[in-house]
């Protein structure tokens, strides 16, 4: 799989904001799930693709009752390490984690490789996946059983204020971006979410859909200008004839930023899929 690189920098600068913009309503259907669906084992085994340094983990563990075994995936040995260190629990009700790091193509899994996970969970990955991954995922998935929590999508919307008359148009180079191939994969962008409910739901779970938007003030100003810079790079990478413009657009929101008077919307979805009635 040919994504992006994180690096674990930016992880910790996102993980405060990723956190505050999940759907925490999404949680309490899950745990009526899990809790009619129990494990074998008599405890959770959950499957986090992409974990990246393990925010999704630490994030969720303590919001989910009983014991928890978090199988980790990722392509990178350094981030899977950090990762398997970094989730330490407790559960929601003071039950233990543990973890397992598995190094693997998160795109080719199987229904065998997921038989007895009660929970297959991801954070920011669906935009950098095809609409063939995500048919695979969904198939491996509801094959298997498990319920799926997809989190912090991209939707494909910005708000910045005060506004500036180029927004929309770097916004509109940005998802065009996120929509390129590379690799000859045609990355799905800003619209993965839509598509990931659809193809759900096509084989018969119970989908659910709703916003986690980054809200983005004078309180995350290092996120904010870390994030200005990638967007407006990106967009001029997808059309350079707008570096001359956007370099001195890109001067002005960080020194708005730098103020405390820019104001970002960062718009995601969060899917939660849940299996359909016995088979």
């Amino acid at each position: 799989m040919d994504t992006a690189e994180f690096t674990p920098e930016w992880l910790a600068l996102r993980e405060s904001a990723d956190a505050a913009a999940r759907a925490r309503e999404l949680l309490d259907p899950l745990r009526a799930h899990l809790a009619d669906a129990p494990s074998p084992g008599g405890g959770l085994v959950i499957r986090d693709l992409g974990c990246g340094t393990g925010s999704m983990g630490r994030w969720l563990a303590r919001r989910l009752p009983g014991p928890q075994c978090w199988i980790l995936h990722d392509r990178d040995p350094a981030l899977l390490a950090r990762a398997a260190a970094g989730i330490n629990g407790p559960t929601g009700d003071g039950s233990p984690v543990t973890t397992v790091a598995e190094r693997r193509d998160i795109t080719r899994l199987d229904p065998g490789q997921l038989a007895g996970t009660s929970l297959v969970t991801a954070s920011a990955l669906l935009d950098l996946l095809t609409a063939d991954e995500v048919n695979g995922l969904a198939e491996a998935c509801t094959r298997a059983r498990c319920a799926v929590l997809l989190t912090i999508s991209v939707a494909g919307r910005v708000e910045l204020h005060p506004a500036d008359p180029l927004d929309t148009e770097i916004a509109a180079a940005f998802d065009d971006h996120q929509r390129r191939v590379t690799g000859g994969r045609r990355l799905l962008g800003p619209d993965a979410a839509v598509v990931t409910a659809a193809v759900f739901a096509h084989r018969g779970a119970r989908v659910q859909v709703r916003p986690s938007p980054w809200r983005l003030g004078a309180d995350q100003a290092a996120l904010t200008a870390e994030w200005l810079r990638g967007w407006v790079g990106a967009a001029c990478e997808q059309r350079p004839d707008l570096v001359p413009r956007a370099r001195d657009y890109l001067r002005r929101r960080l020194d708005e930023c730098a103020a405390g008077t820019l104001l970002v919307v960062v718009h995601h979805d969060d899917v939660l899929a849940l299996p359909g009635g016995r088979r």
